[in-house]
């Protein structure tokens, strides 16, 4: 056996929907995280999570890229590949990087599966030499665990699901990890069934112990920890982290926290994690429907509470009108959307950025809405608190975009101190303001909140245009026009209430510009910075306020020759950008459902760079 340490590793896990690959993944992640590595996981849900077993649409899996140094995406070709079954294999070898190795479970390659998958029962990958370019490690997997577990006393499908914990083992020794951490999870997990957490530990170890003692694997890795600012961290998943910044907001605000939602995919999880905190006040309602979780939401922000909802494209098409009315009542609400592919149902477990012009443009009448947007999972949980903090100090909703890629993925997080977050003010009425109007504003073009029960602070509300100052019902047209240009103002306002644009590499004196918002950054960061280390003239800037753009974001713009703008999407940002400064932008599209690699970014740069 021989040892060796590098300094970066990817490994993808796949399988059928019901091999445990998430749960496989998420041991693997956190157990590295806990050792040390920074990390980037990117969980790849199946199309049809009812899909027959065997089938391409059923396949799951789960990436991670962890290291030594700073990592920003799940990586692009993985260094190990994992399958449970041909279809994982088929689905997934372009993946894979030429030499790499696949741990391959050999009773996942039978006539039935090869079928399935869609091979003749002649053409076994395993057998006909297609997969020469790899390091193939064969194991019947099935087989090993029930040896394992002849002399438990459980079903044979029972100890068939323990295979993915002999498959984590494995490459637990292959990477010099602990078992630790899996085995108190099992613990934790199976603690009212002992039989469960027995089969399960003793698979682990298995999986574990036939590595160290067969010749399949003659290689031991060592990837050592990354050099991290001191400080204690968590693993954390964008969904997560959104729960956690909600709770800060209404912490930092005194606000009560509202959660209103109907389950959708893939912002479920959201709802899941909120409702296990009502030790912080938090109000978790699961609704019938889209329409009434936001109504639900708009009562519990006109009350005083911090109304917030989520949900996904199809449910904010549900939710427009009442994101109007909230938007004509000017009270805070938080608009949470994890977006994923297509219109309509679309690709329900597939990432995409496909809302950005719904969120900006999507209602009837002018009802221009603040938008901003998450880059990463971690920084989802700073991003949420600026939308709860511009909702509440703007009185007005406020959309927050994320998506299926960082929502679900992982990396760790630098636990933030209470002490260091920043207030949030709430422009609530004083009890003892004698001249009070509902729609009197102040310098900010925001006008007061006034709560039911306030003696003196009765006014009329509802979706029928208001007259200026006194909020009555007016249907003249000259105050119509003020009052959608002063709501306008309003927004456009919030502009000197944020953050300057920031270059998050290189410099203004660049050649190329790579423009863009939400989940690109990762692959943008990782390719701009290897061009900088190449020596090429290339800056990114990475846009966390998209309505209104930051101040200076014109200017910036127009320092830079040539503007690139990647987007999981067909064109969306480009759009606001051309319309709003008259600029060239390049575009950079990809709509596949799955996220950008860096090496495509990093090519289509230097493409632009050499005049392509």
């Amino acid at each position: 056996m021989t040892k060796e340490t590098v300094e970066k590793v990817v490994i993808f896990f796949a399988g059928d929907s019901g091999d445990g690959i998430q749960l496989t993944g998420s041991q693997f992640t956190n157990t590295a995280a806990l050792y040390g590595n920074d990390l980037s996981t990117f969980p790849d849900f199946p199309a049809e999570i009812r899909a027959p077993q065997g089938t391409l649409a059923g396949v799951s899996g789960f990436q991670i890229s962890f290291g030594s140094t700073e990592i920003f995406t799940p990586g692009d070709e993985c260094d190990v590949l994992v399958v449970m079954n041909v279809a994982a294999l088929k689905a997934n070898i372009n993946r894979l990087k030429k030499g790499g190795a696949i741990i391959v479970n050999t009773d996942g390659f039978d006539k039935r599966n090869l079928k399935l998958a869609g091979f003749d029962e002649d053409k076994n990958p395993l057998l006909d030499n297609s997969l020469s370019d790899y390091r193939v490690n064969e194991m019947n997997i099935i087989k090993l665990t029930r040896e394992c577990l002849v002399d438990v006393s459980l079903g044979v499908k029972e100890k068939d699901r323990c295979k993915n914990m002999f498959v984590l083992g494995f490459v637990y020794w292959m990477y010099n990890r602990s078992l630790d951490h899996t085995i108190e999870f099992l613990k934790q997990k199976f603690k009212n069934k002992p039989d469960l957490l027995d089969a399960n530990t003793r698979v682990l170890k298995a999986g574990y112990n036939f590595a160290n003692t067969c010749e399949i694997s003659s290689t031991r890795f060592e990837v050592k920890p990354a050099k991290m600012a001191s400080g204690n961290y968590r693993n954390i998943m964008g969904n997560q982290a959104t729960a956690i910044g909600l709770i800060a907001a209404s912490q930092m605000s005194g606000l009560d926290l509202f959660y209103g939602s109907y389950p959708i995919t893939p912002a479920s999880d959201i709802l899941h994690e909120l409702a296990k905190h009502k030790n912080f006040g938090v109000r978790s309602f699961q609704a019938e429907d889209e329409i009434a979780a936001i109504s639900a939401c708009i009562g519990a922000s006109f009350g005083g509470s911090l109304g917030v909802t989520a949900t996904s494209g199809p449910g904010i098409a549900l939710k427009g009108e009442a994101i109007g009315l909230a938007f004509m009542l000017e009270i805070p609400l938080v608009i949470v959307n994890v977006q994923r592919g297509g219109p309509s149902t679309g690709l329900p477990t597939k990432t995409e950025q496909s809302d950005l012009l719904q969120a900006v443009y999507g209602r009837n009448g002018e009802a221009p809405v603040p938008v901003v947007s998450a880059s990463t999972p971690s920084d989802c949980f700073e991003s949420v608190m600026e939308a709860c903090r511009i909702a509440i100090e703007h009185m007005t909703p406020v959309f927050f975009l994320s998506d299926g890629y960082i929502a679900n993925g992982a990396e760790p997080w630098l636990y933030p101190q209470s002490k260091d977050l920043k207030k949030i003010s709430v422009p609530m009425s004083k009890v003892n303001n004698t001249d009070y109007l509902p729609y009197k504003r102040n310098e900010k073009f925001v006008r007061e909140w006034a709560i039911p029960g306030m003696s003196g602070f009765e006014h009329r509300v509802g979706g029928l245009e208001k007259e200026n100052l006194t909020g009555n019902v007016s249907y003249d047209s000259s105050n119509h026009e003020f009052m959608v240009k002063t709501r306008a103002k309003k927004v456009d306002e919030i502009a000197n209430y944020i953050p300057e644009q920031e270059i998050d590499a290189g410099s203004t004196n660049a050649k190329v510009l790579v423009l863009a918002w939400g989940s690109t950054y990762g692959a943008i960061k990782t390719a701009v910075k290897e061009l900088l280390n190449e020596s090429y003239s290339v800056a990114h800037a990475h846009l966390r306020y998209i309505n209104p753009f930051p101040k200076n974001l014109e200017g910036i713009i127009n320092s830079f020759d040539k503007i690139l703008i990647p987007e999981i999407n067909n064109g969306q940002l480009i759009k606001l950008i051309r319309d709003k400064y008259v600029v060239d932008a390049i575009p950079m599209n990809k709509i596949q459902g799955i996220p950008f690699e860096a090496r495509e970014i990093k090519n289509r740069i230097i493409e632009l760079y050499d005049g392509k």
